[in-house]
Protein backbone atom coordinates (compact mmCIF):
# COMPACT_ATOMS: atom_id res chain seq x y z
CA UNK A 1 0.00 0.00 0.00
CA UNK A 2 1.46 3.45 -1.13
CA UNK A 3 0.98 6.53 1.91
CA UNK A 4 0.57 9.61 0.88
CA UNK A 5 2.49 12.12 2.94
CA UNK A 6 2.23 15.93 2.57
CA UNK A 7 3.11 19.28 4.30
CA UNK A 8 1.38 21.89 5.68
CA UNK A 9 2.73 24.88 7.16
CA UNK A 10 0.71 28.26 8.71
CA UNK A 11 2.24 31.20 10.53
CA UNK A 12 1.04 33.20 13.28
CA UNK A 13 2.84 36.73 14.81
CA UNK A 14 3.22 38.60 18.45
CA UNK A 15 1.14 40.77 19.50
CA UNK A 16 3.75 43.27 18.70
CA UNK A 17 3.98 42.94 15.10
CA UNK A 18 2.89 46.10 13.65
CA UNK A 19 -0.15 44.64 11.72
CA UNK A 20 -1.13 43.10 15.06
CA UNK A 21 -0.77 46.29 16.85
CA UNK A 22 -2.57 47.89 14.50
CA UNK A 23 -5.69 44.73 14.96
CA UNK A 24 -5.76 45.63 17.97
CA UNK A 25 -5.62 49.37 18.14
CA UNK A 26 -8.46 49.07 15.69
CA UNK A 27 -10.49 46.48 18.37
CA UNK A 28 -10.09 48.77 21.37
CA UNK A 29 -11.88 51.38 19.69
CA UNK A 30 -15.30 49.70 19.38
CA UNK A 31 -14.60 48.07 23.20
CA UNK A 32 -14.37 51.72 24.27
CA UNK A 33 -17.57 52.59 22.53
CA UNK A 34 -19.60 49.36 23.69
CA UNK A 35 -18.62 49.71 27.18
CA UNK A 36 -20.82 52.94 27.28
CA UNK A 37 -23.33 52.10 24.21
CA UNK A 38 -23.86 48.60 23.44
CA UNK A 39 -25.66 49.63 20.57
CA UNK A 40 -22.79 51.81 19.10
CA UNK A 41 -21.50 51.27 15.51
CA UNK A 42 -18.11 51.44 14.75
CA UNK A 43 -15.80 50.70 11.65
CA UNK A 44 -11.97 51.45 12.96
CA UNK A 45 -8.71 51.30 10.62
CA UNK A 46 -5.70 51.82 12.01
CA UNK A 47 -2.10 52.76 10.47
CA UNK A 48 1.32 53.10 11.99
CA UNK A 49 4.35 53.82 10.83
CA UNK A 50 7.33 55.26 13.01
CA UNK A 51 6.20 56.82 16.13
CA UNK A 52 2.79 57.96 14.30
CA UNK A 53 -0.38 56.26 14.20
CA UNK A 54 -3.40 56.96 12.44
CA UNK A 55 -6.69 55.80 13.17
CA UNK A 56 -10.08 56.49 10.78
CA UNK A 57 -13.39 55.08 10.53
CA UNK A 58 -16.70 55.57 10.97
CA UNK A 59 -18.32 55.87 14.41
CA UNK A 60 -22.46 56.40 15.40
CA UNK A 61 -22.48 56.57 18.93
CA UNK A 62 -24.13 58.57 21.95
CA UNK A 63 -20.48 57.36 23.84
CA UNK A 64 -17.24 59.92 24.49
CA UNK A 65 -14.70 58.32 23.21
CA UNK A 66 -10.93 59.53 24.40
CA UNK A 67 -9.11 57.81 20.93
CA UNK A 68 -5.86 59.06 21.94
CA UNK A 69 -5.56 57.24 25.19
CA UNK A 70 -7.34 53.91 23.67
CA UNK A 71 -4.22 54.45 21.57
CA UNK A 72 -1.61 54.97 23.85
CA UNK A 73 -3.25 52.33 26.04
CA UNK A 74 -2.70 49.52 23.76
CA UNK A 75 0.76 50.50 22.99
CA UNK A 76 1.93 50.34 26.40
CA UNK A 77 -0.25 47.09 27.29
CA UNK A 78 2.15 45.25 24.80
CA UNK A 79 5.15 46.88 25.27
CA UNK A 80 6.02 49.64 23.60
CA UNK A 81 7.26 52.38 25.82
CA UNK A 82 10.54 53.54 23.95
CA UNK A 83 10.90 54.31 20.73
CA UNK A 84 14.02 52.04 20.21
CA UNK A 85 11.85 48.99 20.42
CA UNK A 86 9.58 50.37 17.45
CA UNK A 87 7.66 52.86 18.81
CA UNK A 88 6.81 55.21 22.31
CA UNK A 89 3.59 54.63 23.38
CA UNK A 90 3.80 57.69 25.47
CA UNK A 91 5.14 60.38 23.38
CA UNK A 92 3.73 59.00 19.70
CA UNK A 93 1.48 61.19 17.48
CA UNK A 94 -1.42 59.96 16.79
CA UNK A 95 -4.05 61.55 14.33
CA UNK A 96 -8.02 60.64 14.85
CA UNK A 97 -10.59 60.81 11.21
CA UNK A 98 -13.42 59.89 12.56
CA UNK A 99 -17.19 60.97 10.81
CA UNK A 100 -20.61 59.22 11.79
CA UNK A 101 -21.93 56.22 9.67
CA UNK A 102 -23.64 56.84 6.20
CA UNK A 103 -27.22 57.84 6.51
CA UNK A 104 -27.83 54.97 4.20
CA UNK A 105 -26.26 52.21 5.76
CA UNK A 106 -27.63 53.46 8.93
CA UNK A 107 -30.91 53.00 7.83
CA UNK A 108 -30.45 49.31 6.42
CA UNK A 109 -28.48 48.41 9.60
CA UNK A 110 -31.09 49.97 12.09
CA UNK A 111 -34.13 47.36 11.52
CA UNK A 112 -31.87 44.62 11.90
CA UNK A 113 -30.30 44.30 8.17
CA UNK A 114 -26.45 43.11 7.72
CA UNK A 115 -24.06 46.12 7.65
CA UNK A 116 -22.54 45.18 4.44
CA UNK A 117 -22.46 42.04 1.65
CA UNK A 118 -19.90 39.09 2.03
CA UNK A 119 -19.07 36.00 2.66
CA UNK A 120 -17.76 34.09 5.82
CA UNK A 121 -16.26 30.35 6.31
CA UNK A 122 -15.94 28.83 9.60
CA UNK A 123 -14.24 25.28 10.17
CA UNK A 124 -13.67 22.86 12.71
CA UNK A 125 -11.55 19.47 12.69
CA UNK A 126 -10.38 16.99 15.44
CA UNK A 127 -6.31 17.73 14.53
CA UNK A 128 -6.62 18.95 18.32
CA UNK A 129 -8.82 19.22 21.44
CA UNK A 130 -9.65 23.06 20.32
CA UNK A 131 -10.99 21.88 16.84
CA UNK A 132 -8.30 23.85 14.67
CA UNK A 133 -5.68 22.61 12.05
CA UNK A 134 -2.50 21.62 13.75
CA UNK A 135 -0.05 24.02 11.95
CA UNK A 136 -2.01 27.05 12.90
CA UNK A 137 -2.84 25.84 16.47
CA UNK A 138 1.04 25.72 17.10
CA UNK A 139 1.90 28.58 15.25
CA UNK A 140 -0.16 30.60 17.55
CA UNK A 141 1.03 28.47 20.45
CA UNK A 142 4.47 29.59 19.83
CA UNK A 143 3.87 33.44 19.06
CA UNK A 144 1.76 33.76 22.29
CA UNK A 145 4.51 31.69 24.21
CA UNK A 146 7.59 34.08 22.68
CA UNK A 147 5.32 37.27 24.04
CA UNK A 148 4.93 35.47 27.54
CA UNK A 149 8.49 34.86 28.28
CA UNK A 150 9.22 38.19 27.51
CA UNK A 151 6.35 39.47 29.82
CA UNK A 152 7.71 37.34 32.88
CA UNK A 153 11.19 38.31 32.22
CA UNK A 154 12.42 35.13 31.78
CA UNK A 155 13.72 36.27 28.73
CA UNK A 156 14.17 40.02 29.59
CA UNK A 157 15.96 40.58 26.20
CA UNK A 158 13.04 39.90 23.94
CA UNK A 159 11.02 42.82 22.38
CA UNK A 160 7.33 42.88 21.38
CA UNK A 161 8.25 42.20 17.57
CA UNK A 162 8.13 38.57 16.85
CA UNK A 163 6.68 35.61 14.11
CA UNK A 164 6.13 32.31 14.26
CA UNK A 165 5.53 29.47 11.41
CA UNK A 166 4.90 25.49 11.66
CA UNK A 167 5.20 23.23 9.17
CA UNK A 168 3.50 19.47 9.76
CA UNK A 169 4.07 16.36 7.53
CA UNK A 170 0.86 14.63 7.48
CA UNK A 171 0.50 10.54 6.27
CA UNK A 172 -2.72 9.61 4.71
CA UNK A 173 -4.18 12.71 5.92
CA UNK A 174 -3.33 12.46 9.81
CA UNK A 175 -0.67 14.90 11.36
CA UNK A 176 2.44 13.10 11.74
CA UNK A 177 4.98 15.36 12.99
CA UNK A 178 6.25 18.32 12.93
CA UNK A 179 8.84 18.56 10.24
CA UNK A 180 10.10 22.66 10.59
CA UNK A 181 9.92 25.46 13.29
CA UNK A 182 10.36 28.93 12.69
CA UNK A 183 10.65 31.91 15.27
CA UNK A 184 11.69 35.07 14.42
CA UNK A 185 12.07 37.14 17.64
CA UNK A 186 13.30 40.67 18.02
CA UNK A 187 15.30 41.05 20.71
CA UNK A 188 17.90 44.03 22.23
CA UNK A 189 21.13 44.64 20.73
CA UNK A 190 24.56 42.84 21.78
CA UNK A 191 22.48 38.96 22.02
CA UNK A 192 24.78 36.35 20.98
CA UNK A 193 22.48 34.72 18.64
CA UNK A 194 23.85 30.89 19.85
CA UNK A 195 22.61 31.88 23.34
CA UNK A 196 19.19 33.11 21.47
CA UNK A 197 18.40 29.60 19.53
CA UNK A 198 18.87 28.00 22.14
CA UNK A 199 17.08 29.57 25.04
CA UNK A 200 14.09 30.47 22.55
CA UNK A 201 14.24 26.41 21.60
CA UNK A 202 14.16 25.35 24.97
CA UNK A 203 11.95 27.88 26.50
CA UNK A 204 9.42 28.66 23.77
CA UNK A 205 9.26 25.87 21.17
CA UNK A 206 9.64 22.85 23.79
CA UNK A 207 7.59 23.92 25.96
CA UNK A 208 4.64 24.21 23.52
CA UNK A 209 5.00 21.78 20.91
CA UNK A 210 4.46 18.13 22.43
CA UNK A 211 7.47 16.19 22.53
CA UNK A 212 5.55 13.22 20.09
CA UNK A 213 5.50 16.08 17.33
CA UNK A 214 9.31 16.49 17.61
CA UNK A 215 11.85 14.16 15.71
CA UNK A 216 15.71 14.50 15.09
CA UNK A 217 14.75 15.18 12.12
CA UNK A 218 12.99 18.71 12.79
CA UNK A 219 14.57 21.41 11.23
CA UNK A 220 14.37 24.42 14.23
CA UNK A 221 15.05 27.88 12.28
CA UNK A 222 15.20 30.53 15.15
CA UNK A 223 16.33 33.70 13.73
CA UNK A 224 17.68 32.13 11.26
CA UNK A 225 19.15 35.43 8.61
CA UNK A 226 20.76 36.86 12.14
CA UNK A 227 19.62 39.86 14.30
CA UNK A 228 16.64 41.31 15.46
CA UNK A 229 16.79 44.52 16.76
CA UNK A 230 14.95 46.91 14.68
CA UNK A 231 11.14 46.18 15.06
CA UNK A 232 7.31 47.34 15.28
CA UNK A 233 6.23 50.32 13.39
CA UNK A 234 9.81 51.58 13.17
CA UNK A 235 11.05 48.79 10.76
CA UNK A 236 7.41 48.19 9.34
CA UNK A 237 4.22 49.67 8.49
CA UNK A 238 1.47 48.27 10.43
CA UNK A 239 -2.38 48.14 9.05
CA UNK A 240 -5.24 47.15 10.33
CA UNK A 241 -6.81 43.82 8.43
CA UNK A 242 -3.65 42.29 6.79
CA UNK A 243 -3.21 38.96 8.77
CA UNK A 244 -6.47 37.81 8.13
CA UNK A 245 -5.51 34.25 7.13
CA UNK A 246 -3.60 34.24 10.81
CA UNK A 247 -6.62 35.12 12.19
CA UNK A 248 -8.52 32.46 11.32
CA UNK A 249 -7.74 29.20 10.06
CA UNK A 250 -3.89 29.58 8.56
CA UNK A 251 -4.46 28.70 5.23
CA UNK A 252 -5.94 25.51 5.95
CA UNK A 253 -9.72 26.28 5.29
CA UNK A 254 -11.44 28.59 2.72
CA UNK A 255 -11.33 32.73 4.10
CA UNK A 256 -14.06 34.98 3.07
CA UNK A 257 -11.49 37.92 2.27
CA UNK A 258 -12.94 40.65 5.06
CA UNK A 259 -11.21 41.07 8.11
CA UNK A 260 -12.56 41.34 11.48
CA UNK A 261 -10.97 43.84 13.50
CA UNK A 262 -12.17 47.27 14.16
CA UNK A 263 -15.60 46.29 13.73
CA UNK A 264 -18.49 46.53 15.51
CA UNK A 265 -21.27 43.03 15.47
CA UNK A 266 -23.58 45.24 13.21
CA UNK A 267 -20.63 44.84 10.93
CA UNK A 268 -22.12 40.83 10.05
CA UNK A 269 -19.12 39.83 8.53
CA UNK A 270 -17.36 39.53 12.44
CA UNK A 271 -20.52 37.91 14.07
CA UNK A 272 -21.39 35.98 11.05
CA UNK A 273 -17.91 34.33 10.99
CA UNK A 274 -17.80 33.61 15.01
CA UNK A 275 -21.61 31.62 14.36
CA UNK A 276 -19.93 29.80 11.31
CA UNK A 277 -17.20 28.69 13.64
CA UNK A 278 -19.33 27.68 16.51
CA UNK A 279 -21.84 25.81 14.11
CA UNK A 280 -19.30 23.79 12.23
CA UNK A 281 -17.68 23.08 15.77
CA UNK A 282 -21.46 21.87 16.76
CA UNK A 283 -21.88 19.31 13.69
CA UNK A 284 -18.22 18.15 14.82
CA UNK A 285 -19.47 17.27 18.01
CA UNK A 286 -22.94 15.97 17.19
CA UNK A 287 -22.12 13.79 14.39
CA UNK A 288 -18.07 12.91 14.34
CA UNK A 289 -17.45 14.44 11.33
CA UNK A 290 -13.80 14.83 11.32
CA UNK A 291 -14.02 18.29 9.38
CA UNK A 292 -16.69 20.62 8.87
CA UNK A 293 -17.26 23.90 6.91
CA UNK A 294 -19.94 25.91 7.26
CA UNK A 295 -20.13 29.25 4.67
CA UNK A 296 -22.69 31.93 4.64
CA UNK A 297 -23.37 34.70 2.74
CA UNK A 298 -25.07 38.02 3.50
CA UNK A 299 -26.50 40.93 0.71
CA UNK A 300 -26.21 44.20 2.53
CA UNK A 301 -29.80 45.75 4.11
CA UNK A 302 -31.07 42.44 3.87
CA UNK A 303 -31.97 40.37 7.71
CA UNK A 304 -31.24 36.52 6.15
CA UNK A 305 -28.17 35.18 4.49
CA UNK A 306 -28.83 34.65 0.81
CA UNK A 307 -27.09 31.38 1.06
CA UNK A 308 -26.09 28.62 3.41
CA UNK A 309 -23.53 25.59 3.07
CA UNK A 310 -21.79 22.93 4.71
CA UNK A 311 -19.07 20.95 3.60
CA UNK A 312 -18.15 17.67 5.80
CA UNK A 313 -15.46 16.70 3.10
CA UNK A 314 -16.86 12.53 3.28
CA UNK A 315 -16.24 12.28 7.07
CA UNK A 316 -19.60 12.73 7.91
CA UNK A 317 -22.28 9.56 9.04
CA UNK A 318 -25.19 11.77 7.63
CA UNK A 319 -25.16 13.17 4.65
CA UNK A 320 -24.23 17.12 4.40
CA UNK A 321 -27.22 18.10 2.35
CA UNK A 322 -29.21 16.63 4.93
CA UNK A 323 -27.05 18.90 7.80
CA UNK A 324 -26.75 21.64 5.75
CA UNK A 325 -31.00 22.22 5.90
CA UNK A 326 -31.13 22.10 9.37
CA UNK A 327 -28.87 24.99 10.15
CA UNK A 328 -31.37 27.29 9.65
CA UNK A 329 -33.67 25.69 11.53
CA UNK A 330 -31.44 25.00 14.68
CA UNK A 331 -29.85 28.61 14.36
CA UNK A 332 -31.78 32.05 14.01
CA UNK A 333 -29.15 33.34 11.28
CA UNK A 334 -30.03 36.85 10.84
CA UNK A 335 -27.43 39.79 12.23
CA UNK A 336 -29.65 40.37 14.94
CA UNK A 337 -30.14 36.96 15.97
CA UNK A 338 -26.46 35.88 16.04
CA UNK A 339 -25.56 38.84 18.13
CA UNK A 340 -27.97 38.11 20.59
CA UNK A 341 -27.13 34.22 20.58
CA UNK A 342 -23.20 34.77 20.88
CA UNK A 343 -23.73 38.06 23.20
CA UNK A 344 -21.59 40.04 21.20
CA UNK A 345 -22.70 43.98 22.30
CA UNK A 346 -20.00 43.65 24.91
CA UNK A 347 -16.43 44.88 24.94
CA UNK A 348 -14.75 41.69 24.53
CA UNK A 349 -13.24 42.63 20.96
CA UNK A 350 -9.43 43.51 21.15
CA UNK A 351 -8.97 40.23 23.49
CA UNK A 352 -9.26 38.54 19.80
CA UNK A 353 -6.61 40.56 18.21
CA UNK A 354 -3.85 38.83 18.78
CA UNK A 355 -3.34 34.88 18.37
CA UNK A 356 -6.39 34.02 16.68
CA UNK A 357 -9.87 34.37 16.76
CA UNK A 358 -10.64 30.65 17.01
CA UNK A 359 -9.35 27.99 18.84
CA UNK A 360 -9.22 29.80 22.04
CA UNK A 361 -11.50 29.02 24.62
CA UNK A 362 -11.65 32.04 26.41
CA UNK A 363 -15.16 32.73 28.60
CA UNK A 364 -15.59 35.81 26.65
CA UNK A 365 -15.36 33.53 23.43
CA UNK A 366 -18.82 32.46 22.88
CA UNK A 367 -18.67 31.21 19.60
CA UNK A 368 -15.87 28.75 21.39
CA UNK A 369 -18.07 27.06 23.77
CA UNK A 370 -17.44 23.38 23.11
CA UNK A 371 -20.99 22.33 19.84
CA UNK A 372 -23.84 21.44 22.47
CA UNK A 373 -24.73 18.55 21.15
CA UNK A 374 -28.91 19.08 21.98
CA UNK A 375 -28.45 21.95 19.24
CA UNK A 376 -28.36 19.74 16.91
CA UNK A 377 -28.25 16.15 17.90
CA UNK A 378 -28.74 12.76 16.16
CA UNK A 379 -32.04 12.14 17.23
CA UNK A 380 -32.85 15.08 15.05
CA UNK A 381 -31.40 13.34 12.05
CA UNK A 382 -33.56 10.17 11.84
Amino acid sequence: MTHRKRFFTSESVTEGHPDKLADQISDAVPDAVLSQDPGGRVACETLLKGNRVIVAGEISTAAMIDHEEVVRRTLLRVGYDDAEAGIDGRHCEITSLFDGQSREIEEMVKPGGAGDQGLMFGYACRETDTLMPLPIHLAHRLAEHLAEVRRQGLLPYLRPDGKSQVTVEYLDGKPRHVSTVVVSAQHEPGIDPARLEAEIRRNVVEAVIPPELLTRDTDYRINRRGPFTQGGPAADCGLTGRKIVVDTYGGYARHGGGAFSGKAPSKVGRPAAYLARYIAKTIGAAVPAGRAEVQLAYVIGDTWPVSVRLDTFGTAKTDSAKLEKLIPEFWDLSPAGIIAYLDLRRPIFEATAAYGHFGRECPEFTWERNGRSQELHPSSLE
